[in-house]
């Protein structure tokens, strides 16, 4: 046993005041109780000895049993005591006995040995009370008080949940009794039915103290009942000394619930910790999960036929990036956030950092977020490029069937015309008519060469583009071309037959022959016009439209013309008609050499005149489309060349709040989500520009001249924003969590951002090793290459070259943390088993609250040492899964 040498002085007359001292020494009831209070705690020590003292003033007169009580409660050897029976000899004893209490820091007055020889009450019951004091009250302090401070604040606190209880004095607080019960219920609740106990009753109370305390605290009845409630004010140093007793009967109670206390601290810090842990897993589970399910979505670039089935993936595409993706980046962000600030409660708590499951880690959430948008990239385009194909592949193919058509309904009947024998038995003037008809037959077919030529580079160009009914396009393309040689097989034939027969033939009507010249190519005329006017028309610009306008314009320009030409060969079928009419010539009414006659010509004529007007609805129509077209683009980039802007000034705005230090953290903190809020009430801004941006792609507008931001632009620097923001916040919150449980000041926090911001050289929020190093040495670190080395390990544990903020302060405050470490909760543990290896279920749950006694047991291993009993736990590997290895 360790003893402090604090100075006491004791004075005999401050130590017992004597109401009434006869020559017999009867004494007044205080000093009784303090006489019987005394000798009682003597012998509760000196039977240890196997002995005792019946009388005080008697017993130690020869300073035998005195040094033997001052033997046992202090532990150590006294000089060898005299054996005579002389007075001389017991002198010497007591002398020995006093120089022994000096030696302890007691400077004893009024006191000697020949009083205590000569059997002096007073003195002799003064010399027990600086004994008392010295070794059973004086080592008592509770928040550095006085030992009786100490002893009365403890009572204090132990009785504070009672009801009827009061303690404010070692005299009349006691009186009731109820006092001494609280104690013994306090700490051994099974022992007193405090519920039945009484304040008007103070002698059951007193006994009851007692009796229990005797039995089964082994403290001895050192007062008495009737004594106590009979005496106005009870001794104070008599009840002084009992209460000490049961100070230190629950000294190892106390050490028990420091420790208890410790461990629940533990306990709730590392549950807490795990419950974060578990957060974490979940959600990084239910992100990679969803990543997982949505990048074969967006790497399927197998396009559809049809436009309806291309714009449905369109739209599909639109409600991801409205609908899904953006709850997905918060999550991203949040994660992030929950894994940053458990990793810093886990550097406070100095618990090992937090490793996620294998493919949960924060970059392997970033690496699949990377995936998900290189997936992402690109699709929108193929699909708006896509749609393009589908309605150029649409245009082509209806042009194809316009012009198959036209030129199919031509050549009907035109194989069996050029395979007539109607030569062999026709006249002189039939054959030249037929051999002009030829001819006529011949121009036309030349003039509808190009039209085949169109109908088969239509059908090849739906070849490169794919189209999906390519095959149903090439045979009837196939079919047209088959049929097209035919017809010139067929007509170079006729026209060899005609020829050979021609010699023979003189006549013919060169009237018949003017018309159908003319008549051909100018029915050939109305045809093509009649196709361009029913052609149909893709423009994306304003320019384009007006391009079609003009050109239409010019069409119309040859109406005119083109009606002089009617009347002109009109003209000459009248005179055909007087000629016949005027000869009598027998042509049945019809042209030899032509089929077109002028009912014909009139027809398609009026039907040229028709389709003009509507050619001219479809060009206004088209024009005011391109007009709302240009609107939708100029509405969009007047938005967009203002949010972009805004975007990009208030990431650096949140660059400079990042690194620089005007006021405290809180400060800082309360600017940043001003900054976030002001952010957050501009997304309506955002949401009506992708509402401009959808009017847009519904359109069918590929392009816009007006502006360089494109809607993606802005989705990422939007969320590139709100991600920034409220990482920024967040490494200030650390930051302020590190400040108030490392203890650090405003200034030394202003110090560190100094220190760090001027060697961020490139202000990037990050040191490079190098600057770390010209760090340390610039505030006085001597650094070797393994000190150095040594160090980074600590602040840069993944080995990327570079030292955060958060890092450096946590380095910086590191020696001074006030943290619980492995041994000082294994420590705790052993109070809790009573110096044993191992710890009890039963310890552990009479211990610690509930819920953290079942979390204990949970995860401690089986004892297994040679000393153990079944059931037994063992709590040093409990430690080491709260700590790991290295720290035991």
């Amino acid at each position: 046993m360790h003893w402090t040498h604090t100075t006491i002085i004791v004075c005999a007359a401050d130590c017992v005041r004597v109401s009434a001292l006869t020559d017999d020494f009867s004494l007044s009831p205080p000093l009784l109780l303090r006489l019987q209070t005394f000798t009682a705690w003597c012998n509760s020590h000196l039977r240890k000895a196997g002995t005792q003292i019946e009388n005080i003033e008697e017993d130690f007169r020869d300073g035998l049993k005195l040094m033997l009580l001052l033997e046992v409660i202090s532990g150590e050897r006294l000089a060898k005591p005299e054996r005579g029976k002389m007075r001389v000899h017991k002198i010497s004893n007591v002398n020995k006995a006093l120089d022994f209490i000096a030696s302890k820091g007691v400077k004893l007055v009024s006191i000697g040995a020949e009083e205590i020889v000569d059997g002096n009450a007073k003195m002799t019951l003064g010399m027990i009370w600086t004994i008392i004091l010295r070794f059973a009250i004086q080592d008592i302090s509770v928040e550095e008080t006085s030992a009786k401070e100490g002893l009365l604040l403890w009572c204090q606190r132990k009785t504070a949940p009672y009801k009827n209880v009061n303690i404010q004095n070692f005299h009349i607080s006691w009186k009731d009794g109820l006092g001494f019960c609280a104690l013994i219920h306090r700490h051994r609740p099974e022992l007193i039915d405090y519920g039945k106990l009484r304040k008007d009753d103070p002698m059951t109370n007193l006994n009851t103290a007692f009796d229990v305390a005797e039995k089964y605290l082994d403290i001895p009845k050192m007062l008495d009942a009737e004594d106590i409630i009979s005496t106005l004010r009870p001794d104070e140093k008599a009840v002084m000394t009992y209460v000490s007793c049961y100070y230190h009967a629950f000294s190892g109670k106390q050490k028990a619930e420091t420790a208890a206390n410790r461990i629940c601290k533990v306990l709730a810090v590392n549950q807490e910790n795990e419950q974060l842990m578990e957060d974490y897993e979940k959600l990084a589970t239910d992100l990679l999960e969803w990543i997982r399910r949505t990048i074969p979505w967006l790497e399927n670039r197998l396009p559809e036929n049809t436009m309806q089935a291309m714009q449905q993936k369109l739209e599909d595409f639109r409600d991801y990036r409205r609908l899904h993706k953006p709850p997905k980046v918060q999550e991203k962000c949040q994660l992030e956030i929950n894994f940053n600030t458990l990793q810093t409660k886990l550097r406070l708590s100095n618990r090992p950092a937090f490793m996620p499951s294998e493919g949960k880690m924060v970059s392997d959430i970033n690496n699949a977020w990377g995936n998900l948008e290189g997936a992402e990239k690109g699709y929108e385009e193929w699909l708006l490029n896509e749609i393009r194909r589908l309605e150029r592949l649409d245009h082509l193919a209806e042009k194809f069937r316009q012009k198959a058509a036209i030129h199919e309904a031509w050549t009907e009947g035109k194989e069996e015309m050029l395979q007539k024998r109607d030569y062999e038995t026709a006249s002189l003037s039939e054959i030249k008519a037929l051999l002009k008809k030829h001819e006529a037959f011949e121009s036309d077919l030349a003039a509808h060469q190009d039209r085949v030529e169109q109908i088969a580079a239509i059908a090849q160009e739906l070849n490169e583009l794919d189209y999906y009914d390519s095959p149903s396009v090439n045979a009837r393309c196939q079919r047209i071309c088959d049929q097209w040689d035919a017809l010139g097989a067929l007509t170079q034939k006729r026209s060899e037959a005609l020829q050979r027969t021609e010699k023979l033939l003189e006549t013919i009507d060169q009237l018949y022959l003017e018309f159908a010249k003319r008549a051909a190519p100018f029915n050939n005329w109305m045809e093509g016009a009649m196709e361009d006017l029913q052609d149909t028309f893709i423009v994306h610009t304003i320019e384009e439209i007006q391009g079609l306008s003009t050109a239409h314009e010019q069409f119309k320009a040859t109406l005119p013309e083109a009606d002089k030409e009617r009347q002109a060969i009109l003209g000459i079928h009248n005179e055909i008609a007087k000629i016949v009419q005027t000869y009598h010539v027998n042509m049945a009414g019809t042209n030899p050499y032509t089929t077109i006659n002028p009912q014909e010509i009139n027809a398609k004529w009026d039907k040229v005149r028709q389709l003009v007007p509507q050619r001219d609805q479809a060009l206004i129509e088209e024009h005011a489309r391109q007009q709302n077209n240009e609107r939708l683009r100029r509405q969009f980039a007047n938005q967009a060349n203002v949010i972009g802007p805004w975007i990009q000034t208030k990431m650096e705005e949140i660059g400079r709040i990042s690194i620089e230090m005007h006021g405290t953290l809180e400060d800082q903190l309360t600017h940043l989500r001003q900054y976030e809020k002001s952010i957050v009430n501009y997304k309506p801004k955002i949401d009506q520009l992708e509402g401009d941006h959808q009017l847009i792609q519904e359109a069918l507008i590929f392009d816009n001249k007006h502006t360089n931001y494109t809607m993606e632009h802005i989705r990422v620097g939007w969320e590139q924003l709100l991600t920034t923001i409220a990482r920024t916040i967040n490494e200030i919150e650390n930051q302020i969590l590190t400040r108030d449980a490392k203890g650090i000041s405003q200034e030394q926090l202003n110090e560190f951002r100094a220190s760090f911001n001027h060697f961020d050289r490139k202000r990037s929020g990050i040191m490079d090793a190098e600057d770390f190093k010209t760090c340390l040495i610039s505030i006085g670190y001597n650094l070797g290459e393994n000190e150095f080395s040594r160090i980074m390990s600590i602040v840069d544990p993944n080995r990327m070259g570079i030292v955060t903020f958060q890092a450096f302060i946590d380095f910086m405050s590191r020696e001074t943390a006030d943290t619980d470490t492995a041994d000082q909760v294994m420590a705790s543990f052993k109070v809790l088993a009573g110096d044993k290896n191992y710890i009890l279920a039963d310890e552990l749950r009479r211990e610690l609250p509930p819920d953290q006694a079942e979390y204990c047991i949970a995860r401690m291993a089986p004892y297994t040492g040679p000393d153990g009993v079944p059931g037994a736990l063992d709590y040093m590997s409990f430690s080491t899964a709260l700590y790991g290895e290295s720290d035991l």
